[in-house]
């Protein structure tokens, strides 16, 4: 998993996906203390359209993480210039 990954997180990755989401990986949290296969990661929420409507952490499985074939990966703001905003 990298930044720009785009997920698709179903009730595999954790409990609290009764509502299946999709969001584009931001980062892993390597430096949170977890069950062994679990991780942290912070991701934007992402509607319909692919635009980010949330940021959000969350606690998930590795071996239920879905990453969506064909997704382009962001590329990083050029220096200087600032992100897209989110909602």
């Amino acid at each position: 998993m990298v930044p720009g990954d785009v997920l698709h997180l179903t009730r595999a990755a954790s409990p609290q996906f009764v509502e299946p989401i999709t969001v584009r990986v931001i980062r892993e949290v390597p430096d949170r203390h977890t069950y062994h296969g679990w991780t942290w990661i912070e991701a934007y929420e992402l509607d319909a359209r692919g635009d980010a409507v949330a940021k959000r952490e969350l606690f998930v499985l590795r071996e239920g993480l879905h990453r969506l074939a064909g997704t382009p990966r962001q590329a990083a703001p050029a220096r200087g210039t600032s992100p897209a905003r989110v909602r």
